[in-house]
């Protein structure tokens, strides 16, 4: 049967729902971080703490992301997507009125839980409203526009908002784009019958994954401000790779695993994992170091940083809906997804050429659009692929390890390439400090240095990224045909394009 005779008449409507609460779960990753020094002097929150109210949002949804996906395939998708989206608004209410520090925490925690609950169930009702082929495209190429963009759209209105408000709306922005979508999601957006998987749930995989990916990326993050080898840091590895460990032990087990193995263990879905998670540390190299060097360095307002990022959201959309959208049904997906990582490198590697003195037009502005074209090609085949063979009723989980993969390499990123940058700028200033020298002349050129010298580490990881999606995903294009969804048994998963195509 072709797939427009059984497709959701309302799904187009449906895509724009769920393209907001995705833009909503993505611009929380950067709307904080602009509007945090306001919220900072205003609630008199530590330089100690002040991390916690970004770490409180990227531990809980992090950690939580698996639990959330497989949540939404045992409830029903639709289901875990409205209450995630009310979930989130309330919590941002919370956050936005906020008296004292313990309260914006435990309001960005919050945020995190339905986040984790949210985000999966967006990807995985995409992945079951569109299944044919030429349709999926599209539509993965706006959602992947809506991903890639997303922290920087993040990156604008945090700016717009703290400048012009205060630091409260960046929170509070966050309530119609949810009472929006929840509107959507009650009128228009459906989940197809049978796509639920019902099992029970896997209480020791929840309590072991939940667990271990707490410990990873809080291990990233205390060895971001404790270093490498401080034992906390140290520790916290350890116990990560135990608890991960274990878990997959006890998957291999179980009757009805959390994350059945199959859903990684698939060659393309594991190469895309990994490509992704790569990707994204390589990304930080931007989002990180160019913020602060446009507003420390240059000088440039909350607002005008924000803006100086809109020729990569151009580039991500261009690159998303254009490129990949029309070369999907074409081409394999790796010949999508490493040439636009070697793309985003080439871009990024224009960065290392920085100087205090550089030109936005000459130099910042060619290497954002190499960046946003390279990365919004590469993202949109990678999504539709992580969720294109997988069964039905494991859509929610394989949906939730993209997101997991994301947000993991988001940490590594930030705590390795901010490790890296630091260390440089030391160094640099030790061996070039003399009697007589300008101190803060001195401080904008070794920040710099440090800069330019994190970015070749991204620069290296964006082409590892492109040598593993050459090397691992070997998935054929799509062509006609249907593309639904675990269209078949558990062979679905070993023969990719039986069920893709």
């Amino acid at each position: 049967m072709h797939a427009t005779t059984q497709s959701d008449p309302r799904r187009w409507k449906a895509l724009i729902f769920i393209g907001i609460a995705q833009l909503m779960v993505v611009l929380d990753t950067t709307i904080v971080n602009i509007a945090l020094p306001s919220a900072q002097q205003d609630l008199g929150i530590s330089d100690g703490n002040r991390q916690w109210v970004i770490t409180a949002y990227s531990l809980a949804f992090g950690s939580l992301l698996l639990f959330g996906g497989r949540i939404a395939d045992l409830t029903g998708r639709r289901r875990a997507f409205i209450i995630g989206l009310l979930g989130f608004a309330g919590a941002s209410a919370l956050g936005g009125l906020a008296v004292d520090p313990g309260m914006l925490l435990g309001a960005r925690a919050l945020q995190g839980v339905f986040g984790a609950l949210l985000a999966p169930a967006a990807l995985s009702l995409l992945a079951v409203t569109f299944t044919e082929p030429a349709e999926r495209a599209k539509a993965f190429g706006i959602y992947g526009a809506i991903s890639g963009a997303g922290g920087a759209v993040g990156l604008i209105m945090g700016g717009a908002l703290t400048e012009y408000l205060n630091w409260r709306w960046a929170l509070f922005v966050n309530i119609p784009f949810a009472v929006a979508a929840v509107i959507g999601a009650v009128t228009v957006v459906r989940e197809p019958a049978g796509a639920r998987n019902g099992a029970r749930l896997d209480l020791p995989g929840v309590v072991l994954a939940t667990a271990g990916l707490l410990s990873l990326v809080y291990g990233f993050t205390r060895a971001e401000s404790d270093g490498w080898t401080a034992p906390v840091t140290v520790g916290l590895f350890i116990a990560s790779a135990a608890l991960l460990g274990t878990f997959v032990f006890v998957e291999d087990k179980v009757s009805a695993p959390l994350l059945p193995l199959r859903v990684v263990t698939e060659r393309n879905r594991g190469g895309i994992y990994l490509s992704l998670g790569l990707a994204v540390i390589g990304m930080f190299g931007l989002f990180l170091f160019l913020t602060c060097y446009l507003q420390v360095v240059k000088g440039y307002t909350p607002v005008v940083t924000g803006f100086a990022f809109l020729p990569m959201i151009v580039g991500m959309v261009a690159g998303s809906t254009q490129i990949g959208t029309r070369l999907m049904t074409r081409l394999p997906p790796r010949l999508l997804m490493g040439p636009g990582f070697l793309t985003s490198a080439l871009g990024i590697a224009l960065l290392t050429q920085i100087r205090v003195d550089s030109s936005y037009a000459g130099l910042i502005l060619p290497a954002q659009i190499l960046l946003g074209l390279g990365m919004g090609t590469a993202f949109m085949p990678a999504m539709s692929l992580a969720t294109r063979s997988v069964q039905q009723q494991d859509a929610g989980v394989a949906s939730a390890m993209v997101s997991t993969s994301q947000q993991v390499g988001g940490s590594i990123g930030t705590a390795l390439l901010n490790t890296i940058a630091a260390g440089a700028t030391t160094n640099w200033l030790a061996a070039h400090t003399r009697p007589g020298a300008d101190p803060a002349g001195l401080a904008g050129q070794a920040a710099v240095h440090g800069y330019a010298t994190a970015i070749w580490w991204a620069v290296g990881i964006l082409v590892v990224a492109a040598g593993v999606a050459f090397l691992l995903i070997n998935a054929p294009r799509q062509n006609g045909g249907s593309g639904v969804v675990g269209a078949g048994p558990e062979k679905a998963d070993a023969v990719p394009a039986a069920a893709a195509h």
